[in-house]
């Protein structure tokens, strides 16, 4: 059995971001979002967490650099 969305698991992982942080960016607690992860998300829905996690990578390279 595979993991329900792993590929926005494993990107954030990659990242460096917690899915706390994604689901802030959201709007929804946390909890709320990993209810969210128990199914797969709508592509449109991933689209939306990819470039959340995309934006809150940015955001962490820029702070270690200054």
């Amino acid at each position: 059995m595979t993991q329900k969305n792993f590929d926005v698991r494993r990107k954030a992982k990659e990242s460096g971001v917690f899915l706390w942080q994604i689901a802030d960016e959201m709007g929804v607690r946390d909890s709320e979002f990993s209810r969210m992860l128990r199914k797969e998300l709508p592509p449109e829905i991933k689209v939306q967490v990819f470039q959340i996690i995309e934006k809150l990578r940015e955001e962490d390279g820029l702070r270690a650099a200054n």
